[in-house]
């Protein structure tokens, strides 16, 4: 028999059953290997990133129930829309209710203080807002469905904006620590006066340029009133005649002027 070399044994890259691929000899990890690593990887970012939103959700809206801020009635909501439209007739006082439980002092929910703040109010209004501006644009023959999403975004940012000048004036007051969901709430209340204006020019259009003036005067009396009283209470440092406070007031108070004629415009009417 004649001698013949040895064969040379081929290790398969695919497995019979599913076709899996296998690395080959002397060429580095398999795909299944790869696969893992990456995972794995995958995995721990996903895991970092969760912490650090749950961080930031925590570090802002700590000690805060969503619910609260919905807890209202009647009777509050018309109590409500009257202080934010005829502050001046507000005889009581404009200090929040607090009451003493074992882990320390909370306030009352609104249905049970008028001065406490909700999103009620603030959702109904926005949503007010849009509707009314949709049946003035319906109106005088303006509707389309590209002015609806212009108000609705106009509506959005003008809401941010009040809330970054009241965030930016405690901040510069020294305190940073105050709820964020009251500072949405007391910024909310604003397309109540908005909405009453609009409302204004669609029963009688010249009537808008006497509303909007009062609405934007009795929402800035409102909100001073408001920051002054309940707000500031945080402030260690606060002093009642402190010239930067007066300032700052002051400059809540004006700023609702332009931003109540920006939401309240309505183009080519």
């Amino acid at each position: 028999m004649a001698w013949q070399p040895p064969s040379s044994q081929q290790v398969p890259l695919y497995d019979d059953i599913g076709g899996a691929q296998r690395a080959a000899p002397g060429y580095g990890p398999g795909p299944d290997i790869l696969r893992s690593g990456l995972g794995l990887y995958g995995e721990k970012l996903f895991g970092t990133g969760r912490d650090y939103v749950q961080s930031n959700i925590n570090r802002y809206f700590a000690g805060q129930d969503i619910r609260y801020y919905f807890q209202v009635n009647d009777q509050y909501v018309m109590n409500k829309l009257k202080v934010i439209l005829f502050p001046f007739f507000h005889r009581g006082h404009w200090t929040r209710i607090a009451e003493q439980v074992s882990g320390g002092l909370i306030f009352r929910p609104p249905v049970f203080d008028i001065n406490a703040p909700d999103l009620y109010i603030p959702f109904m209004a926005f949503g007010t807002f849009v509707v009314l501006s949709g049946i003035a644009f319906g109106i005088f023959g303006k509707f389309t469905p590209e002015a609806m999403s212009v108000q609705f975004t106009k509506g959005l940012l003008g809401w941010m904006a009040n809330v970054i000048i009241i965030r930016l004036s405690l901040y510069a007051l020294g305190n940073a620590d105050a709820a964020i969901l009251d500072i949405v709430s007391y910024a909310g209340y604003a397309f109540v006066s908005v909405s009453v204006s609009i409302l204004s020019r669609i029963i009688w259009s010249y009537s808008y340029y006497l509303v909007m003036p009062w609405t934007s005067l009795c929402m800035a009396i409102f909100l001073v009133k408001t920051m002054k009283r309940v707000l500031f209470a945080g402030v260690r440092t606060y002093d009642r005649d402190s010239s930067k406070h007066h300032y700052l007031l002051l400059f809540m108070a004006a700023a609702q002027f332009p931003l109540s004629l920006w939401l309240g415009y309505l183009k080519n009417i």
